[in-house]
């Protein structure tokens, strides 16, 4: 397109996995708020809005103007980043008291996740990248957000339909599990996290049903409390034993340079923080609070160094851009 900016094109060829970035710093603003850091967790915030504005924007356009590659990115599942990213937002947003935004934020996602899902399931193959969890993941996000308005609307209804989605995300990580290249621990650039990230999200998704049920809402009787109670603890567990693995195999498989999937890196890390932290309110653990907050700050270093890989990283795609101007530009005359 004549006039178009070396910024503009750059950022038109961001790929759908670009979204694990404000999956990643919307989650670390969340733990941030949760553990009473409100100036730092709003801070974190406005990069995530900003990025989750650009890739909206690449959303609409692609489907308007470039269908065919708009069908092509819909189907790989990066694209259900879609909808995790505009659910941990519609969190954050609820945390700061600002409903309206949450619930259209819950509803965007709503319409999105069933399309996309099912493109990106009609895809599946085996054996698949640690990707093929952003199915569970999207599922349990929209679950999180419902739980969490729910409450708040005195919605009943939206926290049985959070509940019928926790399930379903539960399903779908299985499915995913059994598809999932285990290779990808000693050799994923970055998205293998995500299959401790999506049971992180599943455990607070319970965390989050759990905490819906209270004097506004009588939700749930002695055993279905027992039993989300249950499976959010073993979800936890199996959370945390994820991470430990795969933090090992990072120290005896370095994975240094930078790779835009290694935001899927840090979104699990964030996720497990605030599902410790969430969980240790829930279920009155107090020692999860404290293994909660030092997760949450392996997080932010986390985000900091794969922050500084990604703008060393877009310097770079600018310097090309820049230089593949001319060419083009000489091209069109």
């Amino acid at each position: 397109m004549s006039g178009t900016s070396p910024l503009r094109a750059w950022w038109a060829q961001r790929p759908p996995a670009a979204g694990a970035a404000v999956m990643a710093t919307g989650i670390v603003s969340v733990g941030l708020h949760l553990r009473g850091h409100e100036f730092l967790s709003r801070l974190a915030l406005v990069p995530a809005c900003a990025a989750w504005l650009g890739l909206a924007v690449n959303f609409v356009v692609l489907l308007l103007r470039e269908r065919p590659r708009w069908v092509a990115q819909a189907g790989t599942p990066g694209a259900l980043t879609a909808v995790a990213a505009t659910t941990v937002l519609g969190t954050r947003f609820s945390q700061l008291g600002w409903q309206v935004v949450a619930q259209a934020l819950l509803a965007l996602a709503a319409v999105l996740w069933p399309g996309l899902l099912c493109l990106v399931v009609r895809h599946w193959g085996r054996p698949m990248p640690g990707a093929v969890f952003l199915g569970c993941v999207a599922t349990q996000g929209l679950a999180v957000l419902g739980a969490t308005l729910a409450p708040v609307s005195s919605a009943a209804w939206l926290a049985h339909a959070a509940l019928v989605l926790f399930w379903l995300g539960l399903v779908l990580y299985l499915i995913a599990l059994v598809r999932f290249d285990l290779r990808q621990v000693a050799l994923g650039a970055g998205d293998h996290w995500i299959a401790a990230g999506a049971l992180a999200i599943s455990a607070l998704a319970g965390s989050k049903l759990l905490a819906a049920s209270g004097p506004r809402l009588r939700l749930w009787n002695d055993d279905d409390g027992g039993v989300l109670r249950a499976v959010t603890v073993a979800l936890l567990v199996l959370d945390l034993a994820w991470y430990v693995v795969l933090l090992a195999a990072e120290l005896g498989w370095p994975r240094v340079r930078y790779d835009v999937r290694r935001w899927a890196t840090v979104f699990p890390m964030g996720m497990t923080a605030a599902a410790a932290l969430s969980a240790a309110a829930v279920l009155d653990v107090p020692w999860l609070r404290g293994l909660g907050q030092v997760l949450l700050w392996i997080a932010v270093a986390a985000w900091l160094a794969v922050a500084a890989g990604a703008v060393g990283s877009a310097r770079e795609g600018l310097r090309s851009a820049a230089a593949e101007e001319p060419v083009r530009s000489t091209a069109r005359r």
